[in-house]
């Protein structure tokens, strides 16, 4: 039974009791309102869908095209190897090296920092809510955002450059082309207990420091041990830590230490 509204009059189909509609079940033309919005689907999420398509060909076709380079295999006797990594961490792994982001700052490099940068990155639609879409028209959301952008490029330059500067210091050949002359000693057991062995590297090599490989054609025992009390260069005074027989013990065996001859090397 179908019932009439005092103000609208009911349309049947035919002689049944079934109404006429007479709107169309279809999304709007928002062609005639240019500028303002569009159907979410499909309208939206279909363009949405393409852009992520091409996106991930490419990607997947540089993937394909250029293989990643694998690194060194995990060696604890390799002191020379010198981790760094993902290049997407990189710029973490550069703030870490700050005085104010490590040691008994090392919370604020790792947490604080990394945290308010990820969580502003995550409340970002709830803290600018503007209905302008103009980045000029945005400073606070803009600035921010070229400011975190700048200066993630740049830690993640400077971390890369220093790692290819610190590989190109390294000497050619792996560590166990280092001559040492006399490894039998008991000093160099005190090396390798030492402080010493995380710069010069295990065998004389050179990592973070120069090489040890050849000191004793520059220097005496009695020039070794006034290095070790005073320092030198990035060497800060006071690194080795054993007591005056074993200082004086470790610095004439550094002191045999002659460069490797040419034959040597060319072999």
């Amino acid at each position: 039974m179908a019932h009439h509204d005092k103000d609208k009059e009911v349309h049947f189909v035919g002689d049944s009791r079934v109404r006429v509609r007479k709107e169309k079940l279809l999304p709007k033309d928002y062609s005639e309102f240019p500028g303002k919005t569009e159907a979410f689907f499909p309208n939206f999420l279909l363009k949405e869908w393409m852009v992520a398509v091409v996106v991930l060909v490419g990607f997947m076709a540089l993937v394909m095209a250029h293989e990643p380079p694998l690194g060194e295999q995990a060696d604890p006797t390799n002191t020379s190897f010198l981790p760094v990594p993902d290049w997407y961490f990189l710029f973490l792994y550069e703030l870490l090296k700050f005085k104010w982001a490590s040691g008994p700052f090392v919370v604020l490099g790792t947490v604080v920092v990394p945290g308010l940068l990820f969580g502003g990155l995550f409340l970002a639609p709830w803290l600018d809510r503007g209905k302008d879409r103009r980045p000029f028209k945005r400073p606070a959301a803009t600035g921010i955002a070229i400011l975190s952008l700048v200066a993630i490029v740049a830690l993640t330059w400077v971390a890369w450059d220093e790692h290819e500067k610190q590989l190109a210091s390294q000497p050619k050949g792996s560590s166990e082309d280092a001559k040492i002359v006399n490894p039998q000693d008991p000093a160099y057991e005190i090396y390798k207990n030492n402080a010493c062995v995380n710069c010069h590297g295990q065998k004389l090599e050179g990592l973070q420091g120069p090489a040890l490989t050849g000191i004793g054609d520059a220097y005496t025992p009695e020039d070794i041990i006034k290095i070790m009390d005073e320092g030198k260069g990035q060497m800060p005074a006071g690194m080795f830590q054993g007591n005056a027989e074993e200082k004086q013990q470790l610095a004439e065996w550094l002191a045999e230490q002659d460069p490797p001859k040419e034959e040597e090397s060319e072999e």
